[in-house]
């Protein structure tokens, strides 16, 4: 049986209850799922999923849900005003 070895990984304590939730109800640990990672980026050769870099569109949406969430509103006063702009847009 090969050696082991411990990582210690720093990270955020929301994100790791978030994770710890999600796995659980996957039936992994975390222990698990960083196994699980780490074999297929040996076995793999790369990441098992795409890293892209936002485009301006992109990058742009994602600024202006940022400034949304610190100012603490939205676009639309209700979820049936979102749906009623969706549909007049046809969800553009």
């Amino acid at each position: 049986m090969p050696g082991t070895t411990l990582i210690h990984v720093p990270i955020d304590e929301a994100v790791e209850a978030r994770a710890n939730a999600t796995l659980a109800a996957m039936g992994l640990s975390v222990a698990d799922a960083v196994r699980v990672f780490l074999t297929r980026v040996a076995a793999d050769q790369r990441l098992p999923f795409a890293l892209d870099v936002p485009n301006a569109e992109t990058r742009a949406a994602m600024m202006e849900a940022e400034d949304l969430v610190r100012a603490r509103s939205a676009r639309f006063a209700t979820p049936d005003a979102l749906f009623d702009a969706l549909e007049k847009t046809g969800g553009e």
